[in-house]
């Protein structure tokens, strides 16, 4: 039922969490990445954003809106880590031509009226 208050509730939730992803998007390209994709679905997880800078590695990007940046950042655990990591490690197979740049995972703490803040390298696929 489309009525609902927990219908309603998701669909802001996930109207706040698209703001975010756009957010965080701009902040990367002012730093110069180039967003190779957004909100990737795959068998083994979903990835909010795939960016990289010309010759750097590719990076897998989970973006968290929070009240605080740092309880953005704390609230990816080690379950969702490795979902992730597999997911990253799907799309790779997909697409040899960025296999060769290497991997780095990414976390962007959005936080209501701060700018993003952008935790690059916050975590490696070997110490899951």
């Amino acid at each position: 039922m489309t009525n609902s208050p927990r219908f309603h509730q998701r669909s802001a939730a996930e109207a706040h969490g698209r703001r975010s992803e756009t957010l965080a998007a701009w902040a990367l390209r002012l730093k110069g990445y180039r967003i190779l994709g957004r909100r990737l679905k795959t068998p083994l997880g979903e990835i909010d954003m795939v960016a990289a800078r010309p010759f750097g590695p590719v990076c897998f990007i989970e973006v968290k809106a929070r009240a605080a940046h740092d309880a953005a950042v704390l609230s990816v655990g080690q379950g969702q880590r490795a979902r992730i990591a597999r997911a990253a490690s799907l799309y790779l197979a997909g697409r040899p031509d960025l296999r060769g740049r290497g991997a780095r995972f990414d976390i962007i703490a959005v936080a209501p009226g701060r700018w993003p803040r952008h935790h690059a390298d916050a975590w490696r696929a070997d110490d899951l």
